[in-house]
């Protein structure tokens, strides 16, 4: 029997809508036994029960929380990695430093990160960008033999030209140039840029699309490191990516306030390794590089704590909680966003409730509106408990920074949202060199003398329409 061809196109339309349900159930049971939060995984149920055609192709590329494939290519499932990891802890052992049963941030961090706190290194604290860049530039004409280089955003503008000049001069003159920039950081990338650079000599990979098909749909993911590293004794890691705003030259920014730590010693081993497995998931390469740890006569004690969404558990949610739960007197957080999630949020307040000095310094001004929106959400939930919103009025506001007591500061690459939380690979340097928190605590002091303490009222006094967008800007932290 012929069916009119509206019936045909009525029973083709009611098989695909099955199917989408059909489908959509089976994202359903994903998502219950993936999605890491109850109020991520109730939101997906919903959506996939009740619009599958639309929220399938968005699961696939927001909802999936952690970096299929990378997982499988890191230390523990490559035979050269993890020889390499193995022989490395080996090197390090000499210059390790056994941590005090009562600092259980350290503990935690050592455990989360899988790297040593070691002595024998120097720190440089580095403010602002054109130091950063001077030091950097520095480093990359005197290599000899080799540099690592990862940047989240690298851009087509006067010092990213210059940038890319410093890495061919050192190509042409023999040096081996391993160049990684974030697919979806560094988009505006011309392909003139990369091919310049290619033609000197230098290897070029983006960290993204470029492994399995599957991982095509891992666009909410990024590789947010920032990473120099030249001849396996000198590293940077930090806040400043390649570009012209970094130095103030952005007229809607002016002045870029941001921190930056140059490294030496044992310590650079670990910042390499780290570039080493994003380079093998871009790659599927693993290039010969230096092992040898050098002792600096500075012996200041660090460590790099990677994190990223190939963990098995939200590593910097953990240590940013652990951070609250441990402080005793002091913890002082600069991020140019704030967008906690339920347990960061609970660990400072219950931080500042028992008396911890606990202050958050975040920018006035907006570069991405929806996270700006979704912290005024947090003033009702913050202030009236003893948390102290700075807002910094000089320019933007990109560093991250954690001081903790007196005992211990940061300097890395995560920021205290969602992103950093579960879907941004991070690097942080920790250390509780007396030096180096006396001149963290020194730089943090002077910032907070240009900005301007936060009162509730900046929410509540505001429109009703301006206190609805901030409320819907926060339903949307997950994908921030």
């Amino acid at each position: 029997m012929f069916f009119p061809d509206f019936e045909y196109t009525t029973w083709l339309g009611l098989t695909a809508l099955l199917l989408f349900y059909v489908v959509g159930v089976l994202h359903v049971l994903h998502a219950l036994m993936h999605v890491r939060t109850s109020q991520g995984t109730i939101a997906w149920v919903i959506s996939l029960l009740t619009v599958p055609f639309l929220a399938i192709p968005l699961y696939w590329l927001l909802g999936r929380t952690r970096f299929e494939g990378y997982i499988g290519g890191r230390r523990a499932k490559d035979d050269r990695l993890g020889k390499l990891a193995a022989e490395m802890h080996q090197r390090l052992r000499h210059c390790g430093v056994e941590i005090p049963e009562d600092d259980a941030f350290e503990r935690a961090a050592q455990v989360l990160g899988g790297l040593p706190f070691t002595r024998g290194n120097a720190l440089e604290l580095l403010i602002d960008g054109e130091i950063t860049f001077e030091r950097i530039f520095e480093v990359i004409q005197s290599c000899r033999n080799y540099l690592c280089v990862n940047f989240f955003i690298v851009k087509n503008d006067q010092l990213g030209i210059r940038f890319q000049q410093a890495l061919i001069e050192r190509a042409k003159a023999g040096v081996k140039v391993y160049f990684l920039f974030d697919e979806i950081g560094s988009h505006k990338l011309p392909r003139r840029y990369l091919r310049a650079m290619r033609e000197a000599g230098i290897e070029c990979r983006s960290f993204g699309i470029n492994r399995f098909w599957w991982s095509r749909f891992q666009l909410n993911f990024r590789n947010h490191r920032k990473i120099v590293v030249s001849d396996g004794e000198t590293a940077f890691v930090g806040g400043l990516n390649v570009g012209d705003e970094y130095l103030g030259r952005d007229q809607r920014f002016g002045a870029w306030r941001d921190t930056h730590l140059k490294l030496r010693g044992p310590v650079v081993q670990a910042v390499q390794l780290v570039f080493l497995e994003d380079w093998f998931w871009a790659s599927n390469q693993v290039p010969e590089l230096h092992w040898e740890a050098r002792e600096e006569v500075a012996d200041q004690v660090a460590a790099i704590i990677p994190t990223g969404p190939a963990d098995l558990a939200d590593s910097w949610q953990l240590l940013v909680a652990e951070a609250a739960n441990s402080a005793r007197k002091k913890l002082w957080i600069a991020s140019p966003y704030f967008v906690p999630d339920e347990g960061v949020l609970t660990a400072l307040q219950t931080a500042a409730i028992r008396g911890v000095d606990v202050r958050i310094l975040i920018p006035e001004r907006p570069d991405h509106l929806l996270v700006w929106l979704s912290a005024f959400s947090y003033y009702e939930q913050s202030i009236p408990f003893g948390v102290k919103l700075f807002l910094y009025q000089t320019g933007f506001l990109h560093q991250k920074v954690i001081l903790i007591d007196e005992r211990l500061a940061a300097v890395g690459t995560a920021n205290l949202d969602n992103r950093s939380f579960r879907l941004n690979f991070e690097i942080t340097a920790f250390s509780p060199d007396p030096k180096f928190v006396a001149e963290v605590t020194a730089m943090l002091t002077t910032d907070f003398t240009h900005a301007r303490m936060a009162l509730v009222g900046d929410f509540t006094g505001k429109p009703f329409l301006f206190r609805a967008a901030c409320r819907a800007a926060r339903l949307l932290a997950p994908i921030q």
